[in-house]
């Protein structure tokens, strides 16, 4: 009879043990990603605005200047020329693509850190809204992605684009679909093809799942290299009846004899 009591305190015992245990773990665990992210991968000095990313270092990033092209880089006739028979209507991006930028987007992309989307898409909605708001007739009405296959999905376990676009999306507050695109056709790399390769690769790739779309859509990618994958996703958009789509990525790539 007295062993009903003696085991009912064990088990007290050990759950008072096993609940300690878990909030040590629990706080550990915590310190751990606050010290991670609350220092600058840049510097190592704190951070207080972003993850990752100090004031100081922030304010050296190499961001596109505005005012000159009225917030939209097809103003810019180099851009504009080096961007032909395109279907979006305008175009935003960070800065060009260079360190630490270009960088961040290759350890998103290929080494799983998938904790700098967040910060990428926190730096374009602070840049939209100061640097490219104030320019537009228009706020866009609907946040899209491009879309990844499932195949690469599987292979890299997210989509880079869409986690840059849902925090960009929520930081403003516009309405985001995830799944209002799909990539349908699997296709070869593009990495070195130049603009019309691309553009045959990327025939019939894209597919819009969403109706009764709005006038005013901004779709969202981590990089523009040629501007293909965007036309065609934007081409297929229009077909739905989108009358204007501004894209947006964290980076251009510009042509060597651009960047000198």
């Amino acid at each position: 009879m007295e062993l009903k009591p003696q085991l009912f305190t064990s088990w007290h015992r050990l759950r008072g043990i096993s609940q300690k245990c878990c909030r040590q773990g629990w706080h550990q665990l915590k310190a751990f990603f606050v010290t991670q992210l609350c220092s600058c991968d840049l510097c190592g000095c704190p951070c207080r605005q972003y993850s990752l990313l100090c004031q100081t270092c922030a304010s050296d990033l190499p961001f596109f200047k505005t005012a000159d092209i009225r917030g939209d880089l097809l103003n810019w006739p180099a851009v504009n020329r080096a961007l032909p028979d395109i279907a979006f209507d305008h175009l935003v991006a960070l800065s060009p693509y260079q360190w630490p930028l270009s960088s961040w987007l290759k350890q998103l992309k290929y080494q799983g850190r998938f904790e700098l989307a967040p910060l990428l898409g926190q730096l374009l909605a602070d840049y939209w809204l100061t640097h490219i708001s104030p320019y537009l007739e228009q706020q866009p009405e609907l946040v899209l992605a491009v879309p990844l296959h499932f195949s690469k999905w599987q292979l890299r376990g997210y989509n880079q684009a869409h986690l840059i676009a849902e925090t960009f999306a929520g930081k403003l507050g516009y309405p985001y679909r995830a799944t209002a695109l799909s990539r349908e056709k699997k296709t070869a790399s593009q990495v070195g093809q130049g603009g019309s390769a691309r553009r045959k690769n990327l025939r019939r790739a894209f597919a819009v799942k969403a109706q009764m779309l709005p006038q005013h859509v901004l779709l969202i990618d981590d990089v523009i290299t040629t501007g293909s994958t965007a036309s065609e996703i934007s081409a297929q958009l229009k077909k739905q009846g989108v009358l204007k789509i501004t894209v947006a990525a964290v980076c251009l790539a510009l042509p060597a004899d651009m960047a000198r």
